[in-house]
């Protein structure tokens, strides 16, 4: 077999790095179910027709057929691709479980997505996210709005990771803002702000001209409500003093304000108000989020979301939602890229029990036992050679004590620092900061 090629945007994490992916999704599970959210997972694959139906995706979908299938062939079943976000597949999994789920409907998912992009630091072709949703019949009350940055700001801020600005804006906002104004395709405008970060300000004038049909003057009053940014409530009389009035714009005005106002109140400096998020999705209609870890935040959002109202009915049934998603994959390809994040030791072991002889190993074997039976991550050394090479083994392994099984007493060493004490099995432990390995 000749040499492996590795493909990029499908990262394989070393298995230090997975053990701290698994501590950060222990923490995030944590917060989520604190919060009253119940785990859910849906199948990878969903129709192209629902896939393709929502948002500019359709280059980053990902098709999925059998080998053998005709290409031209009948769709059907065979017309399928991965999911490329999680609230696609969860709005239809609300639609056809809706008899069987209680309102209002709380669930987390922490699932792979794939996403048919260029990969670079940061942005995966295959990567894990975690969000989080609540879904109502028919009416969903804004303050759910409000707790989507709760929750988020708590399980962000359980992790040993720089701290995180979630920006918010509401469509609405912009939506009445833009219709005030005259714009007669609000959509294409939000669409061409969205770009706002990566193109800048003179080309998205231009691509408000180009696509919302929008006169300087507009792209103009479009650009300064984009430049509207506050930690608290005052976005509001700085929307008010551009003079633009509508119903819409009022009542996203009014929205945003309770969202910034509870964060505010919950914990100082998690939110701001920044009129230039959109976000690119059509589905978005209420309060949208984008997160900022400080530091990297020319890499973009790792966690956003918004409200959404039309992307799941059934005749005159609605079901609205709001959720918000962290991008694990991203925040700790971003972190490990830094060398930012650790891990005190390679492997889960905290103990290594020594084998003095192939004959003694079944002695081995049951100390081995007895401490697990206790919860102590333990493993039996692989082979009977001299005891010096079976430290070195542990000390190759990051595992910091050894165990010396003996007929008339047993002894536990510290090979960090060479202390070693007397134990028995069914009573020692080790200190709390050893018993597993500790992320920093």
């Amino acid at each position: 077999m000749s040499k492996p090629t590795p493909i990029s945007g499908f990262p394989e994490w070393t298995t230090s790095q997975r053990m701290i992916e698994q501590f950060v999704l222990d923490r995030i599970r944590h917060t989520f179910e604190l919060y009253g959210f119940a785990p859910l997972e849906t199948r990878s694959v969903e129709p192209l027709d629902q896939l393709l139906r929502k948002g500019e995706t359709s280059k980053e979908v990902y098709l999925l057929r059998r080998l053998q299938a005709d290409a031209d062939g009948p769709a059907g079943d065979d017309a399928l691709g991965l999911h490329f976000d999680l609230t696609v597949p969860f709005a239809r999994y609300v639609l056809e479980n809706a008899g069987k789920l209680q309102f209002p409907f709380r669930r987390y998912q922490i699932q792979k997505v794939w996403r048919g992009e260029r990969p670079q630091e940061g942005r995966y072709r295959e990567f894990l996210q975690a969000d989080i949703d609540i879904v109502d019949r028919d009416t969903l009350p804004a303050h759910y709005e409000a707790e989507m940055p709760l929750v988020i700001g708590d399980a962000l801020r359980s992790l040993p990771i720089p701290p995180v600005l979630i920006q918010v804006n509401n469509r609405k906002i912009c939506e009445g803002f833009y219709r005030g104004i005259g714009l007669t395709d609000p959509e294409a405008a939000l669409r061409a702000v969205d770009k706002l970060d990566k193109i800048g300000p003179a080309k998205v004038a231009d691509l408000l001209a180009e696509t919302a049909g929008a006169s300087a003057a507009q792209a103009d009053a479009c650009l300064a409500l984009a430049g509207i940014s506050a930690p608290d409530a005052s976005f509001a009389d700085a929307v008010h003093a551009l003079g633009v009035r509508d119903p819409l714009l009022d009542e996203g005005v009014a929205e945003l304000v309770a969202v910034v106002e509870t964060a505010a109140a919950h914990a100082p400096g998690l939110c701001v108000a920044d009129l230039r998020i959109a976000r690119g999705l059509d589905y978005y209609t209420g309060t949208v989020y984008e997160t900022q870890l400080v530091g990297y935040e020319r890499f973009g959002s790792i966690c956003s979301g918004g409200r959404y109202d039309n992307l799941a009915s059934a005749g005159s049934v609605s079901y609205p939602g709001v959720g918000i998603s962290i991008g694990v994959t991203r925040l700790l390809g971003l972190l490990f890229g830094a060398g930012a994040l650790s891990i005190s030791r390679s492997v889960p072991t905290c103990v290594l029990v020594a084998v003095g002889a192939e004959e003694e190993r079944a002695a081995s074997n049951a100390v081995a036992e007895t401490l697990r039976s206790r919860g102590v991550p333990t493993e039996v050394s692989p082979t009977a050679a001299k005891f010096g090479k079976q430290i070195r083994y542990a000390e190759r392994r990051g595992i910091p004590y050894v165990w010396f099984p003996g007929g008339e007493g047993h002894q536990v060493k510290d090979i960090r620092s060479g202390d070693q004490v007397d134990a028995v099995a069914d009573r020692w432990s080790p200190p709390p900061a050893d018993l597993t390995p500790v992320v920093g």
